[in-house]
């Protein structure tokens, strides 16, 4: 692993110095699975983070197939810049206790809007902590999560949903079937506001990330 883990921390600096910088990149694993790389907060954040985190993701795939194609046997990677998606996805989970607080109040099932399978997997993780039941359904753009009050279906936190229900099956409880919410800006110098929107869900479910 730590093999791996160095190999990605100098591809990824060696990227960046094409770009003018020069930082060193914090690099470790906290499951060794996936490989973490954490690019300092520099004046390069907006650039290398992109609109709605693209480029971060494109850097995240250029390290993970080098990786793949020099045969190592760790290739999950897993890019952030300037603590991105560490505030990205506090402001999903604060979100999403909005939605299991709906559907615990409720007692009904609610599609919750198509995300990808980053955000997919954070839901899942904080829903079973509180008691709730979840299911991916739905294929591409248009997977997404059905929480469902405790008991009534099966847990799927890792979102390897085979059995997936037809989305009309369920109870639609929420009136804006969308992803753009009222979440506060991230406080991060220098990049765009990384709103969390559906349109994020065209992204690989091979990686770590999503």
């Amino acid at each position: 692993m730590e093999e791996s883990i160095q190999y990605a921390k100098k591809y990824l600096e060696d990227l960046l110095s094409f770009f003018g910088l020069n930082t060193d990149v914090y690099a470790t694993t906290e499951d060794n699975e996936v490989i973490e790389l954490n690019v300092p907060s520099t004046h390069l954040n907006g650039f290398l983070i992109g609109q709605r985190g693209e480029t971060v993701r494109a850097l995240q795939f250029m390290v993970s197939n080098a990786l793949r194609s020099n045969e190592f046997e760790f290739t999950r990677v897993n890019i952030d810049v300037a603590d991105y998606k560490k505030q990205r996805a506090s402001r999903l989970e604060d979100r999403a206790m909005e939605w299991v607080n709906a559907v615990k109040k409720s007692g009904k099932p609610m599609n919750l809007p198509p995300m990808n399978a980053a955000d997919r997997r954070v839901v899942h993780k904080l829903a079973s902590g509180q008691g709730l039941e979840t299911e991916s359904v739905g294929e591409g753009r248009d997977r997404h999560i059905v929480l469902k009050p405790g008991g009534e279906g099966h847990s799927a936190n890792e979102d390897s949903s085979t059995k997936d229900k037809p989305v009309d099956e369920v109870t639609n409880t929420s009136e804006n079937n969308t992803f753009e919410t009222n979440i506060p800006e991230a406080n991060i110098p220098g990049a765009t506001t990384p709103e969390i929107k559906s349109s994020e869900a065209n992204t690989s479910e091979n990686n770590p990330e999503e």
